[in-house]
């Protein structure tokens, strides 16, 4: 779709290095995103995974690659927590609401998807869904099971002394193991871990199935292995997912992966499973309500409610390299939705500026710069602080002051080739600016009795009291819609008019 000058360049969590993109099929990139569990609705730090993972492909897909990209979602196996017992995440739930555990799946699913959406975040090639793969897990357990699992009482259990180098994406050697696994009588070392679980005699689980093990579900981390190789073949290009998934799951993935392939050892990437492994770095809030065990935390639809834009999230996601903390406060959204307001407002004049009807173009360094300037940020390890910089100045810019002397024709060529980049360019951050507009962002919590065409009238009596100069009509006004919760931003330098409270 553009440029392909600069070699991406991309940080891998198993070598701990930037290296240079080589797809595995030329002309191709395979991706696979480890997504939700779906017993509860996603948090804005969940969301921020996917954020990554969506500018990730949008890059690969700039760069010119055919992009397949596969997120799954899990609708059975995770436990509460990462230990080897306890209960399912989604039976749990089930139990609370006194629902169908798929009634559970479905809505949350769905929630998820409506978050997505919201986002701008490019649907995938394919959802893989995680108990439509339950007869390939079972298959996929049978065939390392000889080699690298015993069975206990409670289920099936892979043994990592089985491969080598377990554990080093997450330097479980140097690192005192892994803290969070829990030891179960029976098993040979405390890091290994269950691939199937039997269902405990006297219980029936909503989501069960028969095995050569018992009857029982999968392990979660046999899941992701199986998927992604399923739809995407081992080894595929790139692995990605939040940093959580680097201490534990994604090294249990990688076990598993080698166990089916090779179960040589990690100095070669491709053992793993994939080529490269990438992680997006946690959201922090410091009230610590990026945490749904409290039963209140943040989620996108916390803050669509209090009247912000869903890409408001995504522009604050935007301004922080993936693989930093990125700090959540209001006052951060707030700034990432002004940023977001003027550059929709710039935009918008370019277009009512522009011809679309001609086909009038220039050449111009300025433009061919700023296309080359985001090209080699986003090449660099998707630094979108720093690509976001020159795109915005094109933004923002929009048209340069003329002279007299210049021609209508010579104007509209500008203004479409600048249109045009900045559309280009767009693609990449999805931001959406062809489409939103600057009444979009208004602030507008959902608490607020007040409609919009209420306000915009009474903004219409007081702009006429005001050229009128009856300036004690125009003060009541603006206190009539104080009082209702509506902020009357005069002599606003982005040309907002108000805003909900």
């Amino acid at each position: 779709m553009a440029s392909d000058t600069v070699p991406l360049r991309l940080f891998n969590s198993l070598t701990r290095r930037l290296e240079e993109f080589q797809p595995i099929h030329e002309g191709e990139a395979r991706v696979y995103t480890c997504g939700p569990t779906v017993y509860n609705y996603p948090h804005l730090g969940n969301m921020r995974a996917y954020v990554f993972a969506d500018v990730l492909g949008r890059t690969l897909s700039w760069k010119g690659y055919a992009l397949t990209h596969v997120i799954n979602i899990t609708d059975v196996g995770h436990l509460t927590d990462d230990a080897d017992e306890g209960e399912d995440k989604l039976e749990k739930m089930a139990a609370a609401k006194a629902q169908s555990i798929w009634d559970i799946a479905r809505h949350y699913t769905e929630a998820f998807w409506a978050d997505v959406k919201a986002l701008n975040i490019r649907a995938p090639a394919q959802w893989t869904i995680a108990t439509d793969y339950v007869p390939q897990m079972i298959e996929f357990a049978k065939a390392i099971a000889p080699k690298h699992c015993y069975e206990l009482d409670s289920g099936l259990y892979f043994d990592v002394s089985t491969v080598a180098d377990y554990g080093r994406l997450a330097r479980a050697v140097t690192e005192d193991g892994e803290g969070r696994i829990d030891q179960v009588a029976g098993k040979r070392n405390a890091a290994d871990f269950a691939i199937w679980r039997k269902t405990p005699p006297g219980e029936t689980r909503q989501m069960e199935w028969d095995s050569p093990w018992g009857r029982g579900a999968p392990g979660w981390h046999l899941e992701c292995s199986v998927m992604s190789g399923e739809v995407l073949g081992f080894p595929f290009d790139i692995h990605t997912g939040g940093i959580d998934h680097r201490e534990i799951h994604h090294p249990n993935e990688i076990a598993q992966n080698q166990a089916k392939c090779c179960t040589n050892g990690l100095d070669v990437a491709a053992n793993s499973g994939a080529n490269i492994w990438m992680h997006n770095n946690f959201l922090v809030e410091r009230s610590g309500k990026m945490s749904k065990s409290s039963g209140e935390f943040l989620r996108l639809q916390t803050i669509i409610d209090r009247g912000y834009h869903p890409l408001a999230y995504r522009m604050l996601c935007l301004q922080a390299h993936y693989r930093s903390e990125l700090e959540f406060s209001w006052e951060g959204l707030q700034a990432a939705l002004v940023r977001l307001k003027r550059m929709v407002m710039a935009h918008q004049g370019l277009i009512a500026f522009a011809d679309r009807q001609t086909k009038a173009r220039v050449s111009e360094s300025f433009v061919e710069k700023v296309v080359t300037d985001v090209d080699e940020a986003t090449s660099d390890d998707l630094a979108t602080p720093k690509a976001l910089l020159p795109f915005e100045l094109l933004v923002l810019q929009g048209l340069p002051k003329f002279n007299a002397e210049v021609a209508e024709d010579v104007r509209q060529a500008i203004a479409n080739t600048r249109l045009e980049a900045i559309e280009r360019l767009d693609w990449v951050f999805g931001l959406n600016l062809s489409s939103t507009t600057r009444a979009d962002l208004r602030i507008r919590p959902k608490s607020a009795t007040i409609t919009e065409p209420e306000i915009e009238a009474a903004l219409a009596r007081r702009k006429e009291a005001r050229a009128a100069k009856d300036f004690a009509t125009s003060d009541a006004i603006r206190d009539e819609l104080t009082a209702q919760g509506v902020e009357v931003m005069d002599g606003d330098p982005l040309g907002w008019e108000w805003k909900l409270s």
